[in-house]
Formats: structure tokens, sequence, C-alpha cells
């Protein structure tokens, strides 16, 4: 039997600007309060060596992500890839994805 292949996002936190679009995405795709949406945005404040704080935004899928299969099987991106502003959201084959995947603050994830 050939093996599955399995699909994940990529997500890029070095980029994404805090426009929480991939949030809102979610929800209004699902129609969902904010608390039970498939992508949550967590807003961190970091010091940097210099001793100056440092704003960072981190999108991340929560246990209620199901990569939007619905769309999927129509052959379309997740809600939260598609209307990603800052595109630092991919979706794709896990395999493909951690190819691309480079040092910095890059995170592979997939569904259970």
């Amino acid at each position: 039997m050939p093996e599955r292949t399995m699909f994940g996002l990529l997500i890029d936190y070095e980029y994404c600007t805090g426009c929480f679009t991939c949030q809102v995405a979610c929800a209004q795709e699902y129609k969902r309060p904010k608390e039970q949406v498939g992508m949550q945005v967590i807003e961190t404040i970091t010091m940097k060596p210099n001793g100056k704080p440092y704003l960072a935004f981190l999108p991340f899928p929560t246990e209620n992500c199901n990569l939007c299969a619905g769309r999927i099987g129509r052959g379309e991106e997740p809600s939260c890839v598609k209307h990603c502003m800052a595109n630092v959201i991919t979706h794709g084959p896990l395999e493909k994805l951690s190819k691309e995947m480079k040092k910095g603050r890059m995170v592979l994830w997939a569904p259970r």
C-alpha cells in the first residue's frame, strides 16, 4: 500500500506583521468565535541584546485546525494561507515544506 502524503503548514515568524488576518479569515471561514478558531496570533515582547524591547507576532495553528479540509478538497488553499497579507504561511506536503525551512524563526506544523 503506498504511503499517504502528509500535509502541513510552514510558518515564517520572522516576517509576520501582526495583522491577525489569518485568525480573522479562519473565524469567518468556520463562523466561530475567535476563542475557537484554528489559527491564533500571540503577541510577545522580548528584549534585544541592546536592551530594547522587541514586539513579535507568532501565528500558530490550534487543536481546532483541520487545514481547511473542505477548501483543500475543492483545490483551494487553507483560508489562513490565502489571506495572509505578509505571505508567511505556506501549505503543502510536509516533505517539500521541510526542504524549504531555513535557519531563523520558522516552524513546520501538521495536524494530528
